[in-house]
């Protein structure tokens, strides 16, 4: 039997070839509305037209599903240093509950600096999670964005 790098015995489809685990986190031929429509009252609705606005001005590109629940804007390949690779979303947010996320990488001085400005938030290793817009100042918010999708282009 042939051993992964790893040490454990690989995964194996129905041809009995080396397989890694595929990421669940892929375009979708859903509709963003129908989604937010679906998991959103009335103030996240709100927000997320606002946040939409936001994303397409930013990255220049339309909206479209990640999985049943990442609204996505563009998107950029990624190797781990394991040689997994994969794609993902450029910038996007997602509806959480009574929270909103917006996907972001806010490494260095100067994001951890607007982090500090931004409001009402906590921050995880690259979600920005919130109640709602309002409780953010917007031109920190777009900052953040801007320099995320330009942390993320400069990493292809």
């Amino acid at each position: 039997m042939r051993v992964g790098y790893s040490g454990k015995a690989p995964r194996t489809g129905n041809h009995g070839l080396f397989s890694m685990a595929e990421n669940k986190t892929k375009p979708t031929d859903a509709r963003v509305e129908d989604y937010i429509a679906s998991r959103a009252n009335a103030q996240q609705r709100t927000d997320c037209r606002d946040l939409m606005v936001l994303f397409k001005k930013v990255t220049r590109q339309s909206p479209r599903m990640w999985g049943p629940s990442i609204v996505g804007y563009g998107s950029y390949r990624y190797t781990y240093e394991s040689g997994r690779t994969g794609e993902a979303p450029l910038a996007g947010f997602a509806i959480r509950g009574r929270e909103l996320v917006v996907y972001l990488v806010a490494e260095g001085e100067e994001p951890r600096s607007l982090l500090s400005t931004l409001g009402k938030h906590k921050m995880g290793k690259a979600c920005l999670y919130f109640k709602q817009l309002a409780d953010l100042d917007r031109s920190v918010l777009e900052k953040l964005v801007v320099g995320s999708v330009a942390q993320v282009r400069r990493r292809r």
